[in-house]
């Protein structure tokens, strides 16, 4: 996308979460984050590329020991349609005997995030938590709960603090979702 279309959707998109209400989300799972697992160091992986704005937000408030790695699998690609997962990149950090924490920018339909967790539990992690940034309402069960959730947006297509539009915006502070 070139900077002029996306300086355009930008214009016409509307905002539905302000930078202060991410940044109110953020501080919440952290501090349940922390409640839950600060005696277990976890491994935090996150799952890449959206997931760059919320860990790099996240992680500095996790006052506890933690080890930090990443991982990249997909089912979008280029799209905006999800298709077969597909795994990019492994954690190079051993998951066995691991309490994990996965860390995504949005739960859309949760295929990808569920797929992510089964294939950690099966490699010998000995539990498996999700923090998700934006857990979006699609108005049917999905296939993982996620144990920590920022924020809950509706059914459009947002982008912003991570989740991007044709890769662009993923560094906005604030949410704006796709004028309809």
């Amino acid at each position: 996308m070139n900077p002029e279309e996306a300086r355009r959707i930008l214009d016409s998109a509307e905002l539905i979460r302000s930078e202060a209400e991410v940044t109110a989300a953020v501080r919440r799972v952290a501090q349940s984050i922390t409640e839950a697992l600060s005696e277990r160091n976890p491994l935090v992986l996150a799952v890449m590329g959206g997931a760059t704005i919320f860990a790099g937000h996240l992680l500095p408030l996790l006052r506890f020991p933690l080890e930090y790695d990443y991982l990249h699998a997909t089912r979008y690609g280029d799209s905006t349609t999800g298709g077969e997962l597909a795994w990019v990149v492994e954690p190079r950090t051993p998951v066995t005997g691991r309490i994990v924490l996965l860390v995504d920018d949005i739960l859309d339909e949760g295929i990808t995030l569920a797929a992510i967790r089964e294939r950690l539990l099966r490699q010998g992690a000995e539990g498996c938590y999700t923090a998700v940034f934006a857990d979006k309402e699609i108005g049917r069960t999905k296939p993982i709960v996620p144990n920590f959730i920022g924020l809950t947006l509706p059914n459009r297509f947002v982008f912003g603090f991570g989740m991007d539009i044709e890769g662009a915006w993923r560094n906005l502070p604030a949410i704006y979702a796709v004028a309809e």
